[in-house]
């Protein structure tokens, strides 16, 4: 099987679209010649033209705007914001526009559009531009959030978004674009609101989303040879949220513990934990705990940066003291 980075896979499953469904189109900061920061849309300049791939202002409020427009007459645009942290300037595009056209036309008019954007911190680009934002959407009746971990499930997670008849918000962890993984050439898709389970167990469910789960992969090992068998799972969809298999397996290890990289207060943690709690408390051997990020302004020094975020020495802690 071929072994693509996270941004390879991100960008043959556009390709794969664009060639496919001829009413796919792209909008966003420097994704034609440029082909995005991240070398996602390079050469789709040369190979769809300029009418399928919109280099546009600097103007978030305006892509977004245009792809809901766009969406609305039956095109299927992938809106690209450069930063999740930009996302503030089309907050009323996204949130009393996109996610509500379906609502309060009675199903008449569908907004099938996708916006993809990179967040999180470790590149040292500081308060403006390494925020996780995702708790903002996942409070938005009307759209879909979407957060994937690992480039197979990016170029899966991605072909389902772009088909999907609502709007989806694609939120990409900046640190991912490098890593490797098998990506199949063919086309799959996997569907939105499922999670997966990476590796099973039976002593703590975690639940650990977008950057976070190579974080806790990263661990078992160590973990293995303490005798600690958790099992993990990437929600890979926010919302909606894959409950069914969470509860499953808390269930069965009778504990839970999230992580995250955004910070605590009103978050899909907090939300997860308040779910969890209200409807699974009889199963709980120990309170519900979670691991998020410090809830500061994301700091430029490095030391600074690294000691805001959770790392793989902060996870192990906190599993041996819930255990």
């Amino acid at each position: 099987m071929p072994i693509m980075t996270f941004a390879e896979a991100l960008r043959n499953a556009l390709y794969i679209e664009m060639k496919k469904d001829p009413k796919v189109i792209l909008l966003g900061e420097d994704i034609g010649v440029l082909g995005n920061v991240f070398g996602v849309t390079k050469g789709f300049l040369d190979e769809f033209g300029c009418k399928r791939v919109r280099s546009t202002p600097i103007s978030e409020a305006a892509i977004t705007g245009a792809a809901i427009g766009a969406a609305m007459l039956g095109m299927h645009p992938v809106a690209e914001i450069m930063y999740v942290d930009f996302t503030t300037m089309a907050m009323d595009q996204i949130i009393n526009q996109a996610a509500k056209m379906r609502y309060m036309s009675a199903g008449k008019v569908k907004v099938p559009m996708v916006l993809r954007t990179q967040g999180g911190a470790g590149s040292g680009e500081a308060a403006q531009h390494c925020q996780s934002l995702e708790s903002l959407f996942i409070h938005v009746p009307g759209l879909k959030v979407v957060m994937p971990s690992n480039p197979y499930d990016a170029k899966g997670l991605l072909l389902s978004a772009i088909r999907d008849e609502n709007p989806v918000i694609f939120i990409e962890h900046k640190l991912l674009y490098p890593i490797k993984g098998e990506v199949p050439e063919e086309e799959y898709t996997i569907p939105l609101g499922k999670a997966e389970i990476k590796k099973e167990g039976n002593d703590l469910t975690i639940v650990a989303t977008s950057y976070m789960l190579q974080k806790v992969l990263n661990t078992l090992p160590v973990l293995d040879n303490e005798g600690i068998y958790p099992e993990v799972i990437d929600p890979r969809t926010l919302s909606p949220l894959d409950t069914e298999t969470i509860f499953q397996s808390i269930q069965k290890t009778h504990h839970l513990l999230v992580v995250q990289e955004s910070s605590a207060p009103a978050s899909f943690a907090a939300e997860l934990l308040a779910v969890v709690s209200e409807n699974l408390f009889d199963y709980l051997d120990a309170p519900p705990r979670r691991l998020c990020g410090l809830s500061v302004p994301i700091p430029y020094n490095k030391k600074l940066e690294d000691a805001s975020i959770p790392n793989e020495k902060d996870i192990i802690n906190i599993i041996k003291d819930i255990l």
